[in-house]
């Protein structure tokens, strides 16, 4: 039986003869579409080319894409694990042609390589093509064996492929195949009606439109071959599996599932085990390329996969962190195809333990209040949980909506999805993060870039004598331009792009910014000062030198910092964000824990060190390989091509970069760390300045000593003292105004009710809006003075826990042999906590606040059970 290795590698190899050039995958991150959250099919790194911005290297192409499809247009995410061939993350096989071979030739080798190559059965197969493609339909009997009747047309929603609901698209051709028993039985009717035993095997797309936001199409400038073929239905064709996840890309997955679990691969648990096998991979190649989880974008989409898995473990008695433990046989499984998973295996392992770690805090509470919500249902026959409870347990709980939506289905039940959204669109309204997808309008829609690759000269030159060779833009005074060579660098690997001044006789533009479009044509953004620019116009090019000059001790910094984590930190460290600018420099790193300050100061050291050494940097052009293999770093998630520059400083550091730099680390002059936070979970983020930044920062933080040895009366060393002792006056003033004001608002004899009795006992039971459970002890010896006899439970939520204070009187410890302890015992089982204390007051803490009020009106109950 052929591995699915053998069968990917039979691919490249079939196509590689056909004059095809093969090439690796591109990051499952979008480097230059914020249109998508996920590469979701082979063609997206390809876009640009399509769209005419970007010329193709090669004409031919073969590779295979790592994609991810869990929302939007493409969304597979509540298929997966209901059946055997649905998945959230999958590899898409394709051959490419960028102007080059058309519809005869695809069809033609597709044939060739499913017959001859992998044997698949003739009489099995099918072709289905788009209503209005007859050339298409009349190709398949021409160049293959394909009898005219097994060709079908289908409209739009079958053979029409696009990739949103903008960008290019164009008819297609699918390749079908009957995977049942009965050979003769086939019947037409079956293709595309959802029949498992008629699977679609090949997607050959034939791009020749754009569909603009009006909907319209317009054609291409050429017509391009984009075919798509899934690894996983293709090897259990191939392999003889009715089930993807019983080939060899998923089986020792499974099986690692179940030493971990104890359980077996079969009846009801086979759902459970299908998705987490499936959410393994989306998550671990999307942590690869530089994703982190949180609560919005891509973040919140792997978030949403993992607690979707987390909670399926539950449903195989893994009730605590399993999900990293499976991570090292996958990247054993695949890291030979995509080594990134072998190179980051530590990190994926650590985030996604992080992650594991943080949900199980909240889980079992969000899955008790479920369980509450669904019997409380049950007693009332209803069967819509609302928006409202649905909204708490992902607003406390962390409980996705896709989630709640799936174990209220489970139960027969279902979600008020539309209340969800107002609550979920009101939290929205309130939060100040209003980040969001959106297009970029670099490039107004409709406009094609035209023209050569920008030359760009600015390694060495700060102005040049160039041309205008096209205007993208221009309203009144804006204006946004290409140059035939510029020396403007372009935003990317987190350093902003370059301003200056583009001027001939008679024309003077400034340029604000210079960002690039299909990583190829870099877009001076700027305003016309003087004169009328047009196309073909010679100009001169000059770069803001103190723009640069500021610049380039920055970029140079973030290197040697960089290298100086790893030393400090540990290798796993790995550069998640950047932003090189005049003024600062900031850098986001993986590292799960916070620095502490003697780690802060070394790494400032080792900097320092080097700035003083005055080391040459030394830049090399080479192919990523080779640059790999010296040991250059390589940053996630970004898109490299054949040839690659490496910047060195001696042999403390080594990257891919194609940043400006200084000529020696002595140029950047002084570095200081100023600031270090938190960006999310297992990210963190330093902030910096060097050089004339560095001085003036040291200059700032002088000024504001000297004030405050003026005003606390003391030298700089001794202001550390000074203010623990200012700070602990000041928490102890404030301490004792909280009592005061505490006591003052509490009306005790309102509380006592003297018909509210349990036997002979008086009973006060009270809620809370107390701070500390010091003050709520406060509060209740209060209570004993003035209740003289009987017994007191007081309750407050401080910090998301619940805190209980009872206090007895002595003459009812005599009397009735009721202590605080006694009274408490009941209470703990309730708010799931511990606790204890003397006969005279005992307290309590536990986990959930929310019953507090059931703790309140037990009381009585207990009470009642102790003076039997």
């Amino acid at each position: 039986m052929k591995t699915v290795n053998e069968i990917r590698q039979e691919f490249f190899d079939f196509f590689e003869e056909k004059g095809h050039k093969v090439v690796p995958s591109a990051p499952v991150v979008p480097s230059d579409d914020p249109t998508l959250l996920f590469i979701n099919a082979g063609m997206n790194q390809f876009k640009n080319i399509f769209l005419g911005t970007e010329s193709p290297k090669v004409p031919r192409i073969v590779d295979t894409q790592k994609c991810i499809r869990v929302s939007g247009k493409h969304n597979d995410l509540e298929d997966v694990g209901l059946d055997t061939y649905h998945h959230t993350f999958f590899e898409m096989l394709g051959n490419w042609s960028f102007g080059d071979y058309y519809k005869k030739e695809a069809i033609e080798w597709a044939w060739e390589l499913l017959i001859d190559v992998w044997g698949f059965e003739k009489e099995r197969l099918w072709a289905t093509v788009h209503d209005s493609d007859d050339e298409s339909e009349k190709l398949w009997p021409e160049v293959t064996e394909l009898p005219a009747e097994r060709v079908l047309r289908f409209g739009d929603k079958e053979n029409f492929w696009e990739m949103g609901n903008t960008g290019p698209c164009g008819p297609c051709s699918e390749i079908h195949y009957y995977i049942g028993d009965d050979v003769e039985g086939q019947s037409a009717d079956k293709i595309n009606s959802g029949d498992a035993e008629y699977i679609e095997i090949w997607n050959l797309v034939f791009i020749q439109y754009f569909r603009d936001s009006e909907g319209k199409l317009n054609d291409l400038p050429k017509k391009h071959v984009d075919t798509g073929l899934g690894l996983e239905r293709l090897t259990a064709v191939v392999q003889g599996k009715s089930s993807n996840y019983d080939t060899d890309i998923f089986s020792p997955i499974i099986k690692e599932i179940e030493k971990i679990s104890g359980k077996k691969y079969e009846g009801e648990d086979q759902n459970a085990f299908r998705v987490i096998a499936d959410h393994l991979r989306s998550l671990s190649f999307a942590i690869a390329d530089g994703v982190m989880p949180s609560n919005e974008g891509r973040g919140y989409v792997i978030r949403r996969l993992l607690r979707r898995a987390a909670k399926f473990g539950r449903n195989l008695d893994l009730n605590t962190p399993f999900i990293y433990k499976i991570v090292p046989t996958l990247a054993d499984l695949m890291g030979d195809t995509f080594p990134e998973l072998r190179e980051r295996k530590e990190h994926i392992v650590r985030i996604i333990k992080t992650e594991e770690e943080s949900f199980g805090e909240t889980i079992d509470r969000g899955l008790e209040l479920f369980e509450q919500l669904t019997d409380k249902m049950k007693k009332s026959s209803s069967k819509l949980i609302s928006g409202e409870d649905a909204f708490k347990l992902y607003d406390t709980f962390g409980f996705p909506i896709d989630l709640t939506s799936l174990m209220a289905k489970e139960k027969g039940l279902s979600v008020d999805l539309d209340e969800f959204d107002k609550a979920m669109a009101v939290q929205k309204k309130r939060s100040r993060q209003k980040k969001k997808f959106v297009s970029g309008d670099l490039v107004p829609e409709g406009v094609e870039i035209k023209g050569e690759p920008t030359l760009f000269s600015g390694y060495d030159k700060l102005e040049v004598e160039t041309e205008i060779t096209q205007i993208i833009f221009h309203t009144d005074k804006d204006i946004r331009l290409l140059l035939k060579e510029t020396p403007y660098y372009a935003e990317s690997g987190g350093q902003v792009g370059d301003n200056g001044l583009i001027s001939a006789k008679g024309l003077k533009i400034r340029v604000d910014d210079t960002q690039k479009v299909g990583g190829l044509h870099y877009v001076h953004i700027g305003v016309v000062l003087d004169g009328d620019p047009k196309p073909d116009m010679k100009v001169k090019a000059e770069v803001n030198p103190e723009w640069r000059k500021n610049i380039l001790p920055n970029h140079t910094a973030t290197h040697l910092m960089h290298a100086a984590l790893r030393g400090e930190l540990g290798d796993h460290v790995e550069q998640a964000g950047s932003l090189v600018a005049p003024d600062r420099l900031r850098f986001d790193y993986h590292h799960s824990e916070k620095p502490t300050l003697e780690q802060l100061k070394n790494i400032e050291i080792a900097v320092n060190e080097k700035i003083r050494e005055n080391l040459k940097l030394k830049t090399t052009l080479t192919t990523f390989e080779n640059a790999k293999k010296s040991g250059a770093m390589a940053l996630f998630g970004e898109k490299y091509g054949d040839e690659v520059r490496m910047v060195e400083i001696s042999d403390f550091s080594k990257e891919l970069c194609g940043g400006t730099h200084v000529e020696r680390t002595g140029d950047i002059g002084l570095f200081l760390i100023t600031h270090e936070s938190s960006v999310s979970s297992g990210v963190r983020r330093i902030e910096a300045v060097t050089g004339e930044g560095a001085l003036r920062y040291v200059q700032e933080n002088r000024s504001v000593l000297s004030e405050l040895e003026n005003r606390l009366s003391v030298r700089s060393e001794q202001l550390p003292e000074r203010i623990k002792s200012l700070s602990e006056s000041n928490k102890e003033l404030e301490r004792q105004l909280k009592k005061i004001k505490l006591s003052n608002t509490i009306d005790f004899d309102s509380w006592i009710d003297p018909n509210n009795k349990i036997g002979a006992v008086t009973l006060v039971t009270r809620r809370l809006e107390a701070s500390s459970l010091e003050e709520m002890k406060d509060v209740a010896d209060k209570l004993r003075e003035i209740l003289k006899s009987g017994v007191g439970v007081l309750a407050s939520e401080i910090d998301n826990k619940a805190n209980i204070v009872v206090i007895v009187t002595q003459d009812i410890i005599k009397s009735e042999n009721i202590t605080a302890t006694k009274v408490l015992t009941g209470l703990i089982e309730i708010i799931g906590g511990g606790g204890g204390g003397s006969d005279r007051i005992a307290t309590a803490g536990g986990g959930k606040p929310e019953l507090i009020e059931k703790a309140l009106s037990q009381s009585s109950l207990i009470l009642s059970e102790l003076t039997k």
